[in-house]
């Protein structure tokens, strides 16, 4: 099972670098900001991933953690693109 769910982690993490290409390239600040996004949800993933394939209680924490602060980079996107409005 310890290797599925890292292989799973694995299988993530080249999500997450096709993610990446959309934030260096992507033609729009909107396309960026979904790959942002993107490093929240599948960051949270692999974390969570690889916590119970390692069994550490720690990681979970910090799944916690970036799950919680993920959205405010969208809040902070959102704001700052209506005051240039």
């Amino acid at each position: 099972m310890n290797t599925y769910l890292t292989l799973l982690a694995v299988m993530m993490l080249l999500v997450l670098l096709f993610g990446l290409i959309r934030v260096i390239r992507g033609p729009g600040s909107t396309d960026r900001l979904l790959g942002s996004q993107l490093f929240g949800s599948v960051g949270v993933a692999i974390l969570l991933l690889l916590a119970v394939a390692q069994q550490q209680t720690a990681l979970l924490n910090v799944a916690l953690v970036l799950a919680l602060l993920a959205p405010l980079t969208l809040i902070t996107f959102v704001n700052l693109s209506s005051k240039q409005s």
